[in-house]
């Protein structure tokens, strides 16, 4: 419904796009990735008139409206009720019950509907304004990370709403798994421009890749007709005999013309020093508990062991004691009851305020020297360049640097502290997709234990081995993953578009409403088996298939250099079919995928109706 043309943006002599060209047609989800600092906000900032281009235009339809997640705060109501409907207008002017729905679905109870806004933690306000844009049911949802202050079940809500939502949706987050969950299309911006697929990002990724290896397998060739050009010039220019010839060739060569290097994208690779460790059990607790009321504690009676190598996992609302448990695990706080470490365990801790505790004053270099002060030069130049620091980066200054930025210092401060048993409190907060990756790799690789506080459900099946979930006013520990504590336990009962009765219900309907909960995630396990084992198949299939591919286009070159005429061709037609196989099954992923999603979600309205 809006369209893109040839639109140019730069700052000085720094181009972010040139003759970047998009159309969005009706009823588009799409998913923007793209390296930070490629533009992707400032893109939205223009079409929102708010940022100025240098060339191009930008066409929105009459009575069309756009509307954006704000992370500035301005309220102007004594409750939050009153701030949230004052966004309603026209003819939904009086229908809060709207504004009550969205509330509840973001984590908000009848109490607080009354409550002072500026009463509530600055992510609950952000909320707020999440409310705020979609009351209004705008055209088109601008949505710029509007996952950063959710937890696991108001995302699962977020993310039934922008499935239903009618309207066009452009989502940018670093959350890969949720907007895959709700997206049709993946756009991407990349060496100054932009590309659109239809499809899940991995899709994208996957066709960026082939983009770029046959642009440089065509750039080799082109590369190679050129120096061949260019010889027989040089060597027949001079001579009347050849001078026309050689004319003719420099005419060829100059139509030719020359086909630049790729830009190259730096990625983000490391891993955690390993501090070894004989011990079989590297934590054990025992009825601990920790409140900063004592009538209202925010845990107690929990007690588990962490084994070396194990990954365990603290799920739950936000505001519930998450990162208040990881902080008595890593010594910040101290709890009561028994909490035993082996002597040889040592720690690493990446808090949520840690990059806030980072010395401004300090350059890159400095700080991560901070972490061991015995560390000589080189480790240190090393480790700056593995989180992408290198050269003259790494001096700069702490205070110059963009959150994501100083996410990577943190992490860099990590790495140069040999340990056994990381602590990791939403690490992911300010990465790109890239990065979070990495970091994925990362901890999947490391030898030691980990605890981690994360709302991604993507890290949460990767990683976890282990839960501690909070839920219904305490903690408790589940021995198994996170897709086994969804099929057993679920959010389901948390994520209604309704609060809860103020009174209990009856057993008996409890039960039932538990058995037939019980009965449909059952129901969907069973449909959606098959078609997960046929994702597995196919992606492993894809990835042996272009195993082959990469083999067979050496072998091509190869034959094509010794004048192999006969086996040329014979192997041609084995690539050509592989291609076409990979296409078939791609095409199958798709299906497969999209019919999980859409299973999903429509088994998620059904329990969400219990």
């Amino acid at each position: 419904m809006i369209q893109i043309n040839n639109l140019t943006k730069s700052y000085g002599t720094r181009v972010l796009f040139e003759d970047l060209s998009l159309r969005l047609n009706s009823g588009n989800k799409v998913g923007f990735v793209g390296r930070n600092g490629t533009g992707k906000s400032t893109l939205f900032k223009i079409i929102l008139g708010e940022e100025a281009y240098d060339s191009g235009e930008i066409i929105i339809p009459k009575n069309y409206s756009i509307g954006t997640l704000r992370q500035h705060l301005h309220f102007t109501h004594k409750t939050v009720r009153e701030e949230c409907a004052s966004a309603l207008a026209g003819d939904m002017e009086h229908e809060v019950y709207r504004v009550e729905k969205i509330l509840f679905g973001l984590g908000f109870t009848q109490e607080d509907l009354d409550k002072d806004p500026l009463s509530f933690s600055g992510g609950y306000q952000i909320r707020l304004n999440l409310v705020k844009l979609l009351v209004t049911e705008p055209n088109l949802l601008l949505l710029d990370e509007p996952t950063n202050y959710l937890d696991i079940v108001s995302l699962r809500w977020l993310a039934s709403f922008i499935r239903a939502f009618e309207g066009e949706v452009i989502l940018i987050t670093h959350d890969r798994d949720f907007m895959d969950s709700v997206t049709t299309h993946t756009m991407g911006l990349r060496r100054r421009n932009i590309s659109i697929i239809k499809g899940s990002t991995r899709k994208y990724y996957e066709l960026m890749t082939q983009e770029d290896e046959l642009y440089l397998k065509t750039k080799a060739n082109h590369d190679k007709k050129r120096a061949e050009l260019e010889d027989f010039v040089a060597r027949n220019k001079a001579r009347a005999s050849t001078a026309t010839l050689a004319q003719s060739k420099q005419k060829e060569l100059d139509k030719m013309g020359i086909m630049e290097d790729l830009e190259g994208e730096r990625d983000l690779s490391f891993s955690f020093s390993y501090a070894p460790t004989p011990a079989k059990l590297v934590l054990q607790t025992k009825e601990l508990s920790f409140g900063y009321n004592t009538d209202t504690p925010l845990f107690q009676n929990l007690s588990f062991a962490l084994e070396k190598g194990k990954r365990l996992a603290i799920i739950g609302k936000n505001g519930k004691g998450k990162s208040t448990l990881l902080n008595c695990l890593a010594g910040v706080l101290t709890p009561n009851g028994e909490m035993t470490f082996h002597p040889s365990t040592a720690i690493a801790h990446f808090g949520q305020t840690n990059i806030d505790r980072l010395d401004k004053n300090r350059t890159i270099n400095e700080e991560i020297q901070s972490a061991d002060t015995g560390m000589n030069n080189v480790r240190i130049r090393s480790i700056c360049g593995t989180m992408m620091f290198s050269g003259d980066d790494a001096d700069k200054k702490i205070s110059i640097l963009s959150g994501g930025e100083r996410s990577r210092v943190m992490l860099g401060k990590i790495i140069a502290t040999p340990a056994n048993l990381l602590f990791l409190d939403e690490p992911t907060n300010h990465l790109d997709m890239y990065s979070i990756d990495a970091l994925v790799d990362a901890i999947r690789r490391f030898e030691g234990s980990v605890v981690l506080v994360t709302h991604s459900e993507m890290m949460l099946r990767s990683l976890a081995d282990a839960l501690i979930i909070f839920r219904e006013g305490g903690a408790e520990f589940f021995d198994g993953t996170y897709d086994e504590f969804l099929e057993k336990i679920g959010w389901d009962e948390e994520i209604t578009d309704a609060p809860k009765p103020l009174k209990t219900t009856p057993n008996t309907n409890k039960k039932e409403s538990k058995q037939q909960r019980a009965a449909l995630i059952q129901e969907r396990s069973k449909l959606l088996s098959p078609l997960k084992k046929e994702v597995e198949k196919c992606e492993n299939t894809i990835m042996e298939l272009e195993e082959k591919l990469k083999s067979a286009h050496e072998l091509l070159n190869t034959y094509s250099n010794q004048g192999e005429t006969s086996k040329l061709l014979e192997l041609s037609k084995i690539v050509g079919d592989d291609e076409k196989k990979i296409e078939e099954l791609f095409e199958k992923l798709e299906i497969a995928s999209d019919e999980i999603v859409r299973i999903e979600s429509d088994y998620e309205a059904k329990l969400a109706e219990l």
